[in-house]
């Protein structure tokens, strides 16, 4: 199965300092408007490839989220990912006749500050929060650059969009069973990662990159608090330009080198790293 990314989320209790602090970086972001639950609301960072970084909180500090309220209400950062989906009802039926617990699809919408209506259709895979391990599936009901377009200069940047979701596990072996029941992936490659002091697993052909902590630290503290779920997103820029962003840090995700970006709001570490692309 085909996994394209549709958007990341970023999670905290302050949308203002999330905005500022993707600004400061060099990421434009534009604000998308309330949800439909009336409890949170969004602002967007949106890439040429049509993949997007949402940034999301409560509308009022403290309130309980349906969604990501442990991330929300404790500073989490990175939480979900969500692949884009033609036909989201055959692939949902597909999963779970694979054995994927499902939940939907259902419909969801919010009214951006325009007073445009924007409406799609989500799938939730496995218990918890959505997107927490498996991605949750979304599929548009209106026009998708209703929902998001580039934001900024990023309509003509080297950065194409987001290119890899990195996700801490408990249980290396467990998660790559699931992606295999799921999505029939291939046999990942393994590799030592000193950058998130883990053992980290690739899968060919999918934006995903599975991150087991090797001992103690920030990676473990992280999976103790949160579970499985993401710990970075890589970025994706023309192999051949410079991507045109200062003061990044130079590290690595397996055998990728990655250009960690000085976002660190509000986890207090890097969490968005560039990685080279030959598209």
């Amino acid at each position: 199965m085909d996994l394209r990314i549709d958007h990341v989320t970023v999670a905290g209790r302050d949308l203002d300092r999330l905005t500022e602090a993707f600004e400061a970086a060099g990421l434009p972001v534009a604000y998308g408007g309330q949800h439909s639950n009336g409890v949170t609301h969004m602002a967007i960072v949106g890439f040429r490839d049509g993949s997007y970084i949402e940034l999301i909180s409560t509308v009022e500090d403290g309130a309980a989220s349906p969604w990501w309220d442990s991330a929300i209400g404790e500073d989490g950062g990175p939480c979900a990912w969500a692949v884009g989906i033609d036909g989201i009802a055959a692939t949902t039926a597909t999963l779970r006749d694979r054995g994927v617990t499902v939940e939907g699809p259902a419909a969801f919408q919010r009214e951006r500050e325009d007073g445009t209506l924007v409406e799609w259709d989500l799938t939730y895979l496995e218990e918890g929060d959505p997107g927490a391990r498996l991605p949750f599936l979304i599929e548009d009901r209106t026009p998708r650059e209703r929902r998001v377009q580039p934001t900024g200069d990023l309509a003509s940047s080297p950065v194409h969009g987001v290119d890899t979701v990195v996700i801490g596990v408990p249980d290396l072996d467990d998660a790559v069973e699931a992606f295999e029941t799921a999505f029939d992936a291939a046999e990942p490659t393994r590799h030592a990662c000193e950058d998130l002091d883990a053992t980290v697993a690739s899968f060919p052909g999918l934006p995903v990159t599975l991150a087991r902590p090797r001992g103690d630290g920030w990676l473990a503290d992280r999976i103790e608090r949160f579970g499985a779920s993401p710990a970075a997103y890589l970025l994706g820029y023309d192999e051949d330009a410079d991507h045109g962003f200062d003061d990044c840090t130079a590290g690595s995700v397996g055998e990728r080198a990655v250009e960690w970006l000085p976002v660190t709001h509000p986890v207090g570490r890097p969490y968005l790293g560039l990685v080279a692309r030959d598209e």
